[in-house]
């Protein structure tokens, strides 16, 4: 099982946010432990068909990559978000069906490690190079906190998938 804490080891501002996305990122996996190969892929939602576990997982990841890679550090666009357009907008969920989870979960872990590496090493002050939809260059606190709400809002997704794919609930 997957081990989560929300409590951090230390009680200044870049660890209990750290600590919470953790817990957030941790959660997540935690939601799909257990979970079949086919129920993996599956959407029970019928107005939401790349609502699946693998689509959710695929797309935690590939949002760290561009909060944290495109956007604060001014890098390019990769992996399937760089195949975005206005027909496709999603194809981080749409490619994720293909993928199976165990792989999906791995990737999310190794982002999640790369973002702990540059957060460890920037102010919580330091700005985006790139700027946000509105034209605001955000700071990486900001960043944090965002990542936090998408990925505490994607858990709640997950928590109807598994209950309505399998039954599970309480993770």
């Amino acid at each position: 099982m997957t081990k989560r804490t929300d409590t951090p080891p230390s009680w200044d501002e870049r660890t209990q946010l750290t600590t919470f996305l953790d817990y957030a990122r941790a959660t997540a996996r935690a939601k799909c432990e257990g979970l079949s190969a086919e129920d993996a892929r599956r959407s029970p939602l019928p107005g939401s068909p790349l609502m699946t576990p693998c689509s959710l997982i695929s797309h935690l990841r590939w949002v760290e990559h561009y909060w944290l890679e495109v956007v604060f550090l001014g890098g390019e666009m990769q992996g399937p978000l760089a195949h975005a357009t206005e027909d496709d907008p999603d194809p981080e969920m749409r490619t994720a069906v293909d993928v199976p989870l165990p792989r999906l979960l791995a990737e999310y872990e190794e982002q999640g490690a790369r973002f702990r590496e540059l957060v460890a090493a920037h102010d919580m002050d330091t700005t985006a190079k790139q700027p946000i939809r509105d034209g605001l260059h955000v700071d990486l606190r900001w960043i944090l906190l965002h990542l936090i709400e998408e990925t505490s809002r994607h858990n709640g997704h997950l928590d109807v998938l598994r209950e309505l794919l399998d039954g599970r609930t309480g993770v």
